[in-house]
């Protein structure tokens, strides 16, 4: 009995061994079936040595930025912390072993855009004979990167400043042929310094005077260039230059003074205040060839326009008698015109001022300098209602429109005197049927509002408007 329960113990004994030894079995075959069923591929290690070659270098002690570049393939690859994975993969978790694994697409269902293939190309090709850069590598290539960028730049600006030094000369160079051919550039300024000394020394010929005038007057045209000339005294010496014996000196010394007089105000008053209106008005008022007086009435009109200390000055000193006479005079035919638009611009300067809505102090104080200026009263009261009005016998389209605009400004003043002129009742009649047909002309030539349909209108205006005022006096 004692031998059949020692037999059951060994028995139990062997059959506890054999479910041991399985169990060991069991877990050797399971451990090593995991990587093979979750992973196909295993995680490399780099052995990093060191500068000796003899000591490895555990993966832990690697510094991050020595890592490898992840190279796909169309198989599952572990990730390995910190490598750096091309865009356009396939990326999972392995749930198994918890680590991040990436492939490329499958050819078959995704396919990558060129963008993304050129890009691993150029991985591809960055893979030399080492599989991993540190930091200072990259440093070091872009560095590179950028200095052939700067040379190609640098480069391409060489050869542009070499384009434009081939088509174009420096300034230096220019001067200094100049200077060899004694040209020098000059300024404004420098150049009037010049033809002021020419005009004013005794040792230049009158040829040289008249070609100074002559430049001079080009120059002071422009605003700042004759407030310089009147700072360097050229003002005064053009001035002085209208009381010259030599006509043609008069008559460009005149023409000058003009040009710097035009709209502008500060040479304006230092001519007045220098004795150019009176000097002007002398000239005017004596025999002088016609040439001279043209210039000096050119000078007269700059000084007066919206000046009306000036204009205040001309009525007192008897400018307006002055140009009355001149329609006196034979061979003065062509200042005539040139009068009336001067006492036409005058007329209407002051009415349009008059008639502004400006309130600023600076303009009412203009306005009544203006209201001293009674230039409409003394052309009534000289009699140029009908030298004005006779003016329309002349045969130019151009003079009869200047004096109708006159005649229309004057009409107000002068409509009486008007009213008992036969002549230019008569002369009205005639330019009325002149100009109806010339308008009709221009009409069936497709111009409806044409230059001669104007003056038809004015015509009628002005008769409308003297036939209106003799039912009023019948009246």
């Amino acid at each position: 009995m004692s031998y059949c329960i020692g037999l059951l113990s060994i028995a139990a004994k062997l059959n506890l061994l054999v479910l041991l030894l399985s169990a060991v079995c069991f877990c050797s075959c399971l451990s090593d079936r995991i990587p093979q069923e979750f992973a196909l591929t295993k995680t490399e290690e780099s052995d990093l040595k060191e500068e000796n070659g003899a000591e490895s270098i555990a993966e832990d002690d690697l510094d991050p930025e020595d890592l490898e570049v992840f190279y796909p393939t169309h198989q599952w690859q572990t990730v390995r912390p910190g490598q750096a994975v091309p865009a356009g993969l396939h990326v999972r978790l392995n749930l198994q072993t918890g680590e991040r694994e990436a492939r490329l697409p499958d050819n078959k269902n995704e396919k990558s855009d060129m963008k993304d293939q050129k890009k691993r190309k150029r991985l591809d090709e960055m893979h030399v004979s080492s599989n991993s850069f540190t930091s200072q590598e990259l440093k070091e290539a872009l560095a590179k990167m950028k200095e052939k960028e700067k040379a190609e730049s640098t480069a391409e600006q060489k050869a542009n400043v070499g384009d434009v030094r081939k088509r174009f000369r420096p300034i230096e160079e220019l001067k200094k042929e100049f200077e060899e051919l004694n040209m020098k550039i000059e300024t404004d300024f420098e150049l009037m310094v010049k033809l002021i000394h020419k005009f004013n020394s005794s040792s230049s010929t009158l040829d040289e005077k008249v070609a100074a005038l002559y430049d001079l007057e080009y120059y002071v045209h422009q605003v700042d260039n004759a407030k310089d000339f009147l700072s360097l005294g050229g003002l005064q010496l053009v001035i002085n230059g209208l009381n010259s014996t030599e006509p043609v000196l008069k008559e460009h010394s005149a023409f000058v003074l003009g040009a710097a007089l035009s709209s502008n105000p500060k040479v304006q008053v230092e001519a007045i205040e220098g004795g150019a209106l009176q000097k002007l008005l002398v000239i005017l008022a004596t025999e002088q060839p016609l040439a001279v007086k043209k210039k000096a009435l050119f000078a007269l009109s700059s000084m007066l326009r919206h000046f009306p200390y000036a204009q205040l000055q001309f009525l007192k000193l008897g400018g307006l008698q002055v140009l009355r006479n001149l329609f006196k005079e034979k061979g003065t035919g062509a200042l005539h015109v040139r009068v009336v638009t001067l006492l036409y611009d005058l007329i209407v300067e002051k009415m349009l001022l008059e008639d502004s809505q400006n309130q600023e102090d600076q303009m009412e104080e203009r306005i009544q300098q203006y209201r001293q200026v009674n230039l409409v009263p003394a052309v009534v009261e000289q009699g140029w209602c009908v030298i004005i009005s006779n003016l329309l016998a002349l045969p130019e389209h151009d003079t009869r429109e200047k004096v109708l605009k006159t005649v229309r400004v004057l009409m107000a003043a002068c409509r009486d005197g008007f009213q008992v002129d036969h002549a230019l009742g008569t002369t009205l009649s005639m330019l009325r049927t002149e100009y109806e047909e010339l308008a009709a002309e221009e009409q069936r030539e497709g111009d409806k509002d044409g230059y001669f349909k104007e003056l038809l209108s004015s015509i009628n205006t002005i008769i409308q408007e003297l036939r209106s005022g003799h039912l009023q006096s019948d009246l």
